[in-house]
C-alpha cells in the first residue's frame, strides 16, 4: 500500500537543509542574541540575516519584520494591538466570515471589548465581493482583516484591490498570508497591506516560529511585556535555532516557487478532473481558476466526511475533511457553510492538499482508490440510499 501525505495545508515536513542549518545553529550558536559579547554576536548576526531573507521574500524592510511564535499570533497582534491601539479614531473593524479561527477568535474578542464587527459574506466559491466591502466601510472603521488564500478551498481573495482602497482611507489593513507566501507571489507594496503574517511550518520549516511584517510607521499595542526584543512586539529571548530554519524555507520556497507552482497546477488539475470525472454527485468546492496551485476541496455528496477521512487513511491517503468532527464537534465546515453548502454536502467535503513530495504516480493512485471508497461508503448511506429512489432528503 501507497503512503501519500496529502494534508500540506495543514503542515509540511522539514526541509533536510532546514534541518542542517538549524542543527548548526543549535551546536554551535547557544548565545542569547541581546549580548554584546563574543557568544552573543554571532546568534545577532543570524538572526538579522534571517529577517533580511524574510523581508527579500515579501518585499519588505527588513526593520518591519517581526519574529514570533506563530501565525496566530502574529494574527493576534495585528488584529488586538491594531485595533487597540487606534480606538480613540473609532470602533468599527471589518473582515470576513472565511478567516481562519485565529483571525475570527480575535474579531470576537474585540467584540466583547466593545469594538463593532463587520463580517462580509463571500459567493459560491468562497471569495469576497471588492463591492460589499466597499459598502461596509464607515467613518469610524479603523482595520480590516481579509485572508489572501483561503485555507480550506484555496480561493484566493482580492486583498490588493482592497487594501488600495485602505491605504487611500487611512484604515489599517491585515493580511493572512499564511497559505500563500512560498505558493504564490506576496508583495506587501502590492497588496498595500501594514500587517502580514505568515508560518514556518506551512513551507518545510519548523514549528514553533512565525512573522508579523509591520509596515513602518503604523502603530499597534503589544499583547505581552518584558524585554525589548522585536521592537517590544515579542518580548523574550529569540529561537534563533527555529528563525535560522525559517530564513533557510522561505529563500529556498521563493526560488523555487515558479517552477513548483506550476508542477502541482498540473497535478491539481488532473486530480480535480479525475475524481468528478469518476464519482458522480461529486462538486468541486472552489473555484476552478483563481484557486491556490496545491489546493484540491470536493464533497462528495451522502457520505460522512469522518468516515470517508478515516477510510481514506486505511488506503494509505493522510488528507482532511471539511467537517470539524475530528476535533471534537460534529459541526460543518464554517468555510463551505458560508459558500451555501447544505449540512449534508459539507459534511462530506474532503481537502486534498500537494507538496513537495506529491508525484503524477500518487495522482493517479488517489483517483483510483477514491471511487471505491465512495461507492463502498455510499452503500452503508440511508441518505444516499433516499436518493437513488428519488425520496426527499430531509
Amino acid at each position: 500500500m501507497r503512503s501519500i501525505y496529502l494534508d500540506h495545508a495543514a503542515t509540511t515536513p522539514v526541509r533536510e537543509e532546514v534541518i542542517e542549518a538549524m542543527v548548526k545553529v543549535l551546536r554551535e550558536n547557544f548565545g542569547n542574541p541581546s549580548s554584546i559579547h563574543q557568544f552573543g554576536r554571532p546568534s545577532r548576526k543570524l538572526l538579522e540575516e534571517s529577517r533580511e531573507k524574510v523581508a527579500k521574500a515579501i518585499n519588505a524592510d527588513p526593520r518591519e519584520i517581526v519574529f514570533v511564535g506563530s501565525g496566530t499570533e502574529a494574527d493576534n497582534i495585528a488584529i488586538l494591538g491594531g485595533a487597540r491601539a487606534n480606538k480613540k479614531k473609532g470602533n468599527h473593524v471589518i473582515t470576513t466570515v472565511v478567516e481562519h479561527h485565529a483571525v475570527l477568535d480575535a474579531f470576537k474578542q474585540l467584540e466583547k471589548e466593545g469594538f463593532e464587527v463587520t463580517y462580509l459574506p463571500v459567493d459560491e466559491v468562497g471569495r469576497v465581493s471588492v463591492e460589499d466591502f466597499k459598502n461596509a466601510l464607515r467613518d469610524n472603521t479603523v482595520l480590516v482583516s481579509v485572508m489572501h488564500a483561503n485555507n480550506e478551498v484555496g480561493t484566493i481573495m482580492p486583498v490588493e484591490e482592497i487594501g488600495a482602497i485602505c491605504r487611500e482611507k487611512k484604515i489599517l489593513f491585515h493580511v493572512d498570508a499564511v497559505q500563500t507566501v512560498g505558493k504564490i507571489p506576496v508583495d506587501v507594496t502590492k497588496i498595500n497591506c501594514d500587517f502580514l503574517a505568515l508560518s514556518g511550518h506551512k513551507i518545510y520549516g519548523p514549528k514553533g516560529i512565525g512573522v508579523l511584517y509591520m509596515r513602518r510607521g503604523v502603530r499597534t499595542q503589544p499583547l505581552y511585556y518584558g524585554g525589548g526584543q522585536e521592537r517590544k512586539l515579542r518580548p523574550g529571548t529569540e529561537n534563533v535555532a527555529n528563525i535560522v530554519g525559517l530564513g533557510v524555507a522561505i529563500e529556498l520556497a521563493v526560488a523555487e516557487m515558479e517552477q513548483e507552482s506550476a508542477r502541482l497546477t498540473k497535478l491539481r488539475d488532473k486530480l480535480i478532473d479525475g475524481i468528478l470525472a469518476n464519482i458522480p454527485e461529486t462538486r468541486l468546492n472552489g473555484p476552478r481558476e483563481g484557486r491556490l496551485p496545491h489546493n484540491v476541496n470536493v464533497s462528495i455528496e451522502y457520505i460522512e466526511g469522518e468516515a470517508l477521512l478515516l477510510t481514506c487513511d486505511m488506503k494509505g491517503m493522510a488528507a482532511s475533511s471539511g467537517s470539524a468532527c475530528t476535533s471534537g464537534s460534529l459541526d460543518p465546515s464554517h468555510v463551505l457553510m458560508a459558500m451555501g453548502l447544505t449540512h449534508t454536502t459539507a459534511h462530506g467535503s474532503l481537502r486534498l492538499s500537494l507538496g513537495h513530495s506529491t508525484t503524477e504516480e500518487d495522482i493517479d493512485y488517489i483517483i483510483t482508490e477514491l471511487q471505491p471508497i465512495a461507492e463502498r461508503l455510499r452503500a452503508m448511506s440511508p441518505v444516499w440510499e433516499r436518493f437513488q429512489k428519488g425520496l426527499p432528503i430531509a
